[in-house]
């Protein structure tokens, strides 16, 4: 499994769905699946910003996690973990030997804005994002490193430009980790 990190607008999830129907991956966005799971609380919660209870995370994305490896399945875990306390869990609790590798994505703010005003979502308003970049940001340099500590290979990824000259670029990180097979441009 594969894990994206990056803000809100930083092209992960289109990615990661990109990649995922490409390979036959599932793609698991936390995001996507709290709001998929129609909790009133958490849907609350998510609309004021602010970020729901590890441990309802957790335990969600263990279990979606152990699905995908019954069913010998990849998978990209788009948005988890996102803080140091559900790095920590990954680690402490053996989900990280599922984790192949950990790509971060590199967007500027400038950018990250024009994409959210164009997906338009309801909880992509100002405040709630800034508060949740805020927050993702104080985190995502300490998971990092408690990944990469576990043995989990990481890597940046320039997330500005053309959608299929960020897939190549992933793609060829993919491929030099040995998670897939050919580089797209050699099938070509």
């Amino acid at each position: 499994m594969i894990i994206f990190f990056g803000l809100a607008g930083s092209g992960k999830s289109l990615q990661g769905e990109v990649l995922a129907k490409k390979y036959g991956w599932r793609w698991m966005s936390v995001g996507q699946l709290l709001r998929e799971c129609n909790d009133p609380v958490m849907n609350e919660t998510m609309k004021k910003g602010e970020l729901v209870p590890d441990e309802f995370v957790v335990k969600l994305m263990h279990n979606e996690m152990m699905k995908e490896v019954e069913n010998g399945r990849n998978a990209i875990l788009d948005g988890y973990p996102r803080d140091q306390w559900q790095a920590n869990w990954i680690v402490d609790n053996g989900d990280d030997k599922y984790i192949d590798g950990a790509i971060i994505f590199d967007v500027s703010r400038e950018e990250l804005w024009r994409r959210l005003e164009l997906r338009g979502r309801a909880d992509d308003t100002r405040e709630p994002i800034e508060r949740r970049w805020r927050i993702i940001e104080q985190n995502i340099y300490s998971m990092i490193e408690k990944l990469e500590k576990a043995g989990i290979k990481t890597a940046h990824v320039n997330g500005e430009g053309a959608i299929e000259e960020i897939t190549q670029r992933i793609e060829n990180i993919l491929y030099e980790w040995s998670i897939i097979g050919t580089r797209e441009s050699e099938t070509i």
